[in-house]
């Protein structure tokens, strides 16, 4: 039987906040891609990467108050270091469980770069709280550097853009990967924004949501399955509210009169829909599916987790 292509998006429970949380929460979901391997997929996994960049941006600039010989990371620096460290626990552990299962099957990180659009009226309008709180003195400081800050009970905080999307860069690179049947990981936490200046790409203080950032990858290695791995296993009708009820399937037309309609939590599972109808409405014999990560197989044959159908 040929394989199939299916990119896996791991959401932020499968990594936990902490070091120790992230070991243990990774084991399951090396579980659950090990299964799909076992069951004749090509894989390409992507990931979240919050709260991560936001500890590093935190403990970057603390370093740099520490000591003034060092500069804060921009935002483009620490998106690459979650990446990189994120990439090194899941590979590994991914590793073992295929080689603890008899299985060899390379698994390798590629630190993606995303172009985005420097006219993007996100840039105008950024929606991102990222890092630590500041005093008011600290974020006058932010303001004169041009960057956006908000305040919050706590203090204030900085705010960045999500820009949408455009083009991966590496996907050559992970092409060649998958064609050398190799597990890849990639464009974690949406991927490094960057700008396009002639030969040069130059990073952005911006992070791109991941999700939309999976869509776009799984159109670019010829994906049949686009899989979310959450913490629910199912999408809900109006989560939290009296007529919550959970959603077996979505045609596209519902999903875009639900999300016209408010239905879906913006900061959750809208971010899903929204990437899983551009996905299925871009090509024949596509399928997305929501589903939470202890049951990635099952979801796959049908017998649970939320499936998009045109």
């Amino acid at each position: 039987m040929p394989k199939k292509r299916i990119v896996v998006a791991l959401g932020r429970n499968a990594f936990g906040e902490t070091f120790p949380e992230q070991q243990k929460a990774i084991k399951k979901a090396a579980g659950a891609i090990a299964d799909l391997v076992e069951d004749n997929y090509d894989i390409v996994i992507t990931h979240s990467n919050g709260p991560q960049v936001g500890m590093l941006h935190t403990a970057m600039t603390e370093f740099a108050r520490l000591d003034n010989h060092y500069t804060v990371a921009p935002m483009p620096v620490c998106s690459s270091l979650s990446q990189g460290y994120m990439g090194y626990d899941l590979q590994n552990i991914l590793r073992t469980e295929l080689l603890n299962r008899g299985l060899y099957k390379p698994v390798a990180t590629i630190i993606t770069q995303v172009k985005v659009d420097p006219f993007d009226e996100a840039f105008a309008n950024p929606t991102k709280i990222i890092g630590r709180y500041m005093s008011e003195e600290e974020a006058e400081k932010e303001k004169k550097k041009g960057n956006h800050v908000i305040k919050e009970e706590k203090g204030y905080r900085r705010i960045i853009a999500s820009p949408k999307p455009l083009e991966i860069y590496e996907i050559d690179s992970i092409n060649a990967l998958l064609a050398a049947g190799q597990v890849v990981i990639a464009a974690g936490g949406g991927g490094i924004p960057v700008l396009e200046q002639g030969t040069v790409l130059k990073g952005a203080s911006a992070v791109i949501e991941k999700d939309a950032t999976s869509a776009l990858l799984a159109e670019a290695v010829g994906a049949q399955v686009l899989l979310f791995l959450t913490g629910v296993e199912k999408v809900s009708y109006a989560y939290g509210q009296a007529n919550e009820h959970p959603l077996d399937t979505l045609t596209v037309l519902e999903a875009q009169e639900y999300m016209k309609d408010n239905i879906f939590e913006a900061g959750s599972i809208l971010p899903k829909v929204e990437a899983s109808v551009k996905f299925i409405s871009g090509g024949d014999d596509r399928k997305a599916v929501v589903t939470h990560i202890s049951k990635a197989l099952d979801a796959i044959h049908g017998k649970t987790g939320t499936h998009f159908i045109k």
